[in-house]
């Protein structure tokens, strides 16, 4: 039984796989086509030349960029809301320990309004680093096409 699945499995390793648009099953025959027919490339149900290819992937590429910047936008956007919220529900927490007068605070009360202050600064300043990342961002996206064109106005060196 092992003997013939190492003979029938030899004979398959030893046989090129039939896949599609695999090398080893096509074949171009360049004097039996046209120069346009060789350009033509077929897929599925549509024709498309290499040049509308290109063109349609570099759209695909462009606003592939955009939704990821988009999508970054947005993720800033739910950070900022929810360090916002954070600060907001602190603050309301302080603001009722403050409202007791200092003699009638406990010691507990007193360790939770200096925790909270701390919580509150440490929200604050990461969110000051959110808004920073997302200026940053922001400039050096303005400052892409400025690059680009600068770039392309450039006379090119003769080679």
């Amino acid at each position: 039984m092992e003997l013939r699945r190492s003979i029938s499995a030899s004979a398959e390793a030893e046989r090129p796989m039939r896949r599609y648009g695999a090398v080893e099953e096509t074949e171009w025959k360049a004097e039996a086509l046209g120069r346009n027919q060789l350009d033509i490339i077929s897929m599925a149900e549509t024709t498309m030349m290499p040049e509308e290819i290109e063109l349609e992937m570099a759209k695909i590429q462009r606003l592939r960029e955009v939704l990821v910047r988009r999508e970054s936008e947005l993720r800033f956007m739910m950070d900022d809301i929810q360090l916002c919220k954070d600060i907001m529900n602190l603050k309301k927490e302080l603001q009722s320990l403050v409202a007791i007068p200092e003699k009638e605070k406990t010691k507990m009360e007193k360790q939770r309004e200096d925790e909270l202050i701390q919580k509150i600064h440490r929200l604050v300043q990461k969110r000051d680093f959110l808004v920073d990342d997302a200026e940053v961002e922001r400039l050096r996206e303005e400052s892409l096409p400025v690059l680009q064109l600068i770039t392309e106005s450039r006379p090119k060196a003769a080679g």
